[in-house]
């Protein structure tokens, strides 16, 4: 690819994502808000251009919350979803989709978190089947079923 091929595709939001599922061994499952929404979600981050979904969900899951990755999981999972039309001007013309890459990291107990407050306003600690009924993303919560132990 040309560097000028390179710049026009950087103007736009890369069409691949990382969610990260943190839990605790009892079962307990991190969740935040995001900033002025009833939108509630597991930690997710796009990844940056250059950058791989390893890298993308450490970074995400330091920026969001200031855990850190040490224990973190490839789960080997992705899901593919259709992009909402209201959000698709981030993305290159034609860009309809986004591949989601999925990450684990289970901590021994809840942990105060530090958000980022211009991504999220509140967190929860919640037991696998509240967290459930809580995450809006229809990704997310199958990643949770998933992988959240049942205690």
């Amino acid at each position: 690819m040309t560097s000028m091929a390179m710049a026009a595709e950087q103007q736009y939001k890369r069409p691949e994502s990382v969610l990260v599922i943190v839990c605790t061994s009892a079962g307990k499952v991190l969740l935040l808000r995001r900033a002025g929404s009833n939108f509630w979600q597991s930690v997710t981050g796009a990844l940056n251009w250059g950058e791989d979904p390893a890298s993308a969900a450490a970074r995400e899951l330091f920026e969001e919350t200031g855990l850190s990755s040490k224990g973190l999981v490839d789960c080997k999972m992705h899901h593919r979803f259709v992009i909402y039309p209201m959000w698709r001007s981030r993305y290159a013309p034609g860009v309809v989709e986004n591949k989601e890459y999925v990450f684990y990291l289970e901590i021994a107990e809840p942990e105060e978190i530090t958000l980022d407050v211009d991504e999220h306003d509140e967190y929860v600690w919640l037991d696998k089947a509240d967290a459930l009924l809580r995450l809006s993303s229809h990704t997310n919560i199958e990643a949770a079923r998933q992988l959240v132990p049942e205690v």
